[in-house]
């Protein structure tokens, strides 16, 4: 991962942008304190469907260990 103060990141914006494409790049700030990471719109769209992804899949094991109702019960509760 590419690293860079904010300082360095204001002053060569555009080449840590182009940077930002290849790899994430990690913004400091006072030293070694990590203010942000930069990163492509296709790895962040990736990081944020996985993350959708992985919320469905826990929903759905939650779901699975909720108490299950039997057919009949489900048609009697909706009136069919």
């Amino acid at each position: 991962m590419v690293s860079a103060t904010l300082s360095q990141f204001r002053s060569q914006q555009s080449d840590f942008i182009a940077a930002a494409q290849r790899e994430p790049v990690e913004l400091t700030s006072r030293g070694a304190r990590r203010r942000a990471v930069v990163v492509s719109p296709e790895f962040y769209d990736a990081a944020v469907e996985a993350l959708e992804d992985r919320a469905d899949v826990l929903a759905a094991a939650q779901a699975r260990r909720e108490e299950r109702i039997s057919h009949e019960d489900l048609m009697a509760e909706l009136d069919r």
